[in-house]
């Protein structure tokens, strides 16, 4: 008889949760010992080893005591916050990871509100503990606040501690243990973790939390069996969201065996599995049995904060570095998004070439940016905007909750510049390191394209963590940005002799060579407004000699932006067009008169 114990490693960003799996899963006796094995194993996707930080929800598994272990590392950035719901179904218990220095951070808060919400027993890992200036009292104090700010019952608030270095592979009941292995951790998963609910005699159920593509199997859903058993090619019923029904045969199931996905011909109720030919199934459905189909209680996930629409590339070079490029793969590769992704929304707009997405932040939609341009596509986006909501007819907006730690000389110049953006300094706390944490209740939209004004600020001392809080009224409107752009006159490539006379007019963003097109940003002006500039200026030929005329010409390096800077950086009548290639700023309306001929007609109106 199989047993099983569903757990899932839940924290904020950089707290060492892959880190943690790694060394599980080494220890555990996953990996051979001769097996060459990449640090942070469950980070495969590109992106996510290029940044460090973990993107979507994994499985893994491995065996202790007789026990089957189930283990799901999630994502610590707020803006994947979606990954770790739709998971919470899936597991019977949390591992909470708490940093020994940093504490419990806003992403700590949202996690741990979710794990507690599904009634988890959550065991608390204070981790880090060899980092210097480690404070792991202070910070368990501050863990239990939490606990007790959330509303956790006197089960939760018993919760077991222990003490951690993921890096060195350590877990200590007791700060001065000499163990050096992480047995006390994988003792205290099978005691306190509960054994998952379900009767493998009751009629079978399965509710897909996350959804993947193979291209020979097709559609894969992944979750928890709920209920019951189910083997290879038996008759299940498909039950959608609306209550349709639709009968479908399971062609393959998988089961997780370390980091693997191996295929089974049978899998019993409280297993984490992947069902294959199954192919209208999304997310948050259930899979039953074709006799008694019954449904389980539907996956609620938190709604969209941020929109940004995704359009057609009708650039003058558009079409040069793209495979794929027309309305129709743009909308077929944004539906595929949704169905993997809870937390996003697909909507369509006034135009059949544009396609309006929201979802829970810059980073989350630059992610799906950076992996669509990688894939091939070629587009154009808009700047983020938030969406607001009429609560009772009075306009609300979302707010955050903003954490900032950053040296003490640069606290003031924070606190005026989140100021500005309409934060509220809700909290200061002095550090013993120099440093002070100051925490902030601010308009979602008064972050948007704040990183770049506050590292520059800070000196890149600072470190802004947020977090969504929920709904207030609309906080009035705010300054944007106080400089305008160079844009290009005309079609044509950079000469440096045309950048060298722009250089004192702003910073620029490209350098001598660059293709550019009319309406195209190539940089900053000094002033606040826009101005319209000829890059591709040729010295005039002559057969006389100057002093001085002949001097060597000599440019600055230009600017460059990322992804999200430059998804920061634009304004409302900018967009960002996106290539394999290459990422160009540009003006919604190219034109030159038909932008005078707006700028008229809002100053009329």
């Amino acid at each position: 008889m199989k047993k099983f114990k569903n757990i899932a490693i839940i924290a904020h960003v950089d707290h060492g949760k892959t880190t943690l799996v790694d060394a599980m899963l080494k220890q555990a006796g996953v990996f051979r010992d001769n097996q060459n094995v990449a640090e942070r194993v469950m980070d495969s996707n590109d992106l996510e080893r290029e940044r460090g930080i973990t993107i979507f929800s994994k499985n893994a598994s491995f065996q202790f005591k007789g026990y089957k272990v189930n283990i799901v590392d999630t994502p610590g950035h707020a803006d994947f916050g979606g990954e770790v719901q739709r998971i919470m179904k899936m597991v019977d218990s949390a591992l909470l990871l708490v940093d020994a220095f940093e504490g419990p951070m806003p992403q700590t808060k949202y996690v741990l509100k979710k794990s507690l919400e599904q009634g988890h027993r959550p065991i608390v890992v204070i981790n880090k503990i060899d980092r210097p200036n480690a404070r792991p009292d202070e910070v368990l104090n501050a863990v239990f606040d939490l606990f007790v700010e959330l509303g956790a019952d006197d089960q939760q608030l018993d919760f077991p501690v222990l003490y951690a270095s993921a890096k060195e592979g350590i877990a200590r009941r007791e700060l001065h243990d000499k163990n050096k292995d992480l047995k006390p951790l994988f003792e205290t998963i099978l005691r306190h973790v509960r054994e998952p609910e379900g009767d493998r005699d009751n009629p079978f159920q399965f509710m897909a939390s996350a959804i993947s593509y193979d291209n020979y199997l097709g559609k894969i859903g992944t979750g928890r069996i709920h209920n019951g058993t189910v083997a290879q090619g038996e008759e299940v019923m498909l039950i959608k969201r609306d209550g349709e029904r639709k009968p479908f045969k399971v062609t393959r199931i998988f089961t997780y065996d370390g980091i693997s996905r191996v295929s089974v011909a049978e899998a019993v109720a409280g297993d984490i599995v992947s069902l294959a030919g199954i192919e209208e199934i999304d997310l948050g459905e259930t899979v039953a049995d074709f006799d008694q189909p019954l449904p389980l209680p539907a996956m609620d996930i938190d709604e969209p904060t941020l929109a940004m629409t995704f359009a057609v590339n009708d650039s003058p070079f558009a079409g040069q570095d793209g495979r794929f490029v027309t309305s129709t793969q743009l909308h077929e590769r944004l539906r595929r998004e949704i169905l993997n992704n809870a937390s996003l929304r697909l909507e369509p707009t006034a135009s059949k070439k544009a396609f309006l997405l929201k979802g829970r932040g810059t980073l989350q939609l630059s992610i799906l940016i950076e992996n669509m341009r990688r894939e091939g596509y070629e587009f154009q986006v808009s700047r983020p905007e938030v969406i607001c909501r009429y609560v009772n007819g009075q306009r609300c907006e979302p707010m955050e909750l903003a954490i900032v730690d950053v040296a003490d000389a640069y606290a003031g110049v924070v606190i005026e510049m989140l100021g500005q953006r309409k934060g509220e300094l809700r909290n200061l706390v002095p550090g013993s390191d120099g440093y002070t944490r100051l925490e902030f209740r601010i308009p979602a939209r008064g972050l948007i394209g704040v990183n770049n004004d506050f590292l520059t600020a800070t000196r890149g001392t600072g470190i802004l963590n947020h977090i969504f809080t929920g709904y207030e009224p609309f906080m009035g409107e705010m300054n944007r940005k106080s400089k305008g752009v160079l844009i290009v006159h005309e079609q044509g490539v950079s000469v440096a002799y045309g950048l060298f006379g722009l250089q004192e007019r702003g910073s620029l963003f490209i350098g001598a060579g660059v293709p550019v097109y009319t309406g195209m940003i190539i940089g900053e002006h000094n002033k606040d407004n826009d101005l319209v500039v000829n890059v591709s200026r040729t010295k005039k030929l002559t057969n006389m000699r100057a002093a001085g005329s002949d001097e060597a010409i000599h440019l600055t390096p230009p600017r460059q932006f990322s992804l999200e800077q430059a998804l920061d950086y634009i304004e409302d009548d900018e967009l960002l067009e996106i290539t394999p290639k290459n990422m160009r700023m540009r003006k919604k309306k190219l034109d030159a008169h038909s932008r005078k001929q707006d700028e008229k007609l809002k100053k009329a109106g």
